[in-house]
């Protein structure tokens, strides 16, 4: 993965600009390269570093089957994680996030569970027998809950991880992640606290190229994850599908024994010699 990180890029990108200087958090001081023009300018080496243990980290979760909900609902944010979410088939949320989404899993579970239990009703003719009115809220409730829940319609546990771009905007899904003790991956900018997350990308978070740039990378890895974890369950299938060697292979029929030669009779007074020798 890291070769695949080139710093040029990340430059081109916009990815190492940062916020006013006046506006910094001292703890992101060690990720800072200088100041110019009243701005601070991120070290884009240690960005390529970060992010390449980021993937990595994401990518052993997606291999374990676990979920990862990507978080970001400012403007310039939200189709990009949104499509590239939905290309690694993971979780998203992109409009406001409901408060207890995380902490209060089984109400959002049931909302979820509502607005499947209208599309079985369009699906099997239940839907057609009600009134006009009785439809028309069917149908703006389907919509609201289409457009704040969709995205997380599958994902029938708590994620194994969160990624969130900008951690001051999505303070309230830090918190919730941190009392769970979910791991928490972020693009943190200079102006917040990167002791808030558990794997952090020093990166800009306010410009769209610069997310589509650190997003696609998570991205690329989460799928990675996803294509060794389908590998693995392949060659299993494959392994169950093969006959098992058997324990005991069959007996060759056995050949029939050539008939003894006749046996001469002894004579008694021999036989009476020999048990007098065995005696002795």
């Amino acid at each position: 993965m890291a070769n695949n990180i080139e710093v040029k890029e990340l430059l081109d990108a916009g990815v190492h600009f940062g916020h006013l200087t006046r506006r910094w958090d001292p703890n992101m001081a060690p990720y800072i390269y200088m100041e110019r023009n009243g701005i601070h300018i991120i070290n884009l080496y240690k960005t390529a570093a970060k992010i390449e243990e980021s993937s990595e980290a994401l990518k052993k979760i997606a291999a374990s089957g676990r979920k990862i909900l990507f978080v970001a609902t400012k403007k310039q944010a939200k189709d990009i994680v949104a499509d590239k979410a939905a290309k690694a088939n993971m979780p998203y949320i992109t409009e406001r996030w409901p408060g207890g989404m995380l902490t209060n899993f089984v109400t959002i579970r049931k909302a979820v569970k509502k607005m499947q239990t209208i599309d079985r009703m369009k699906a099997d003719g239940r839907f057609d027998t009600l009134s006009k009115k009785e439809k028309l809220q069917m149908n703006r409730l389907r919509e609201k809950l289409e457009k704040n829940l969709g995205s997380i319609a599958d994902m029938t546990r708590l994620p194994g991880a969160l990624f969130v771009v900008d951690i001051k905007r999505e303070h309230i899904a830090i918190k919730e992640a941190q009392k769970l003790n979910i791991p928490i991956f972020a693009m943190v900018d200079t102006n917040s606290d990167p002791r808030q997350v558990d794997y952090l990308i020093p990166s800009n978070d306010d410009a769209s190229k610069s997310i589509d740039k650190i997003v696609g990378y998570v991205s690329d890895a989460v799928i990675e994850g996803l294509a060794e974890r389908k590998a693995g369950k392949d060659a299993q299938a494959e392994g169950k599908d093969k006959p098992a060697p058997k324990a005991k292979a069959k007996a060759a029929p056995a050949e029939k024994a050539a008939p003894a030669p006749p046996v001469a009779k002894a004579e008694p007074a021999k036989v009476e010699a020999a048990a007098s020798e065995e005696e002795e």
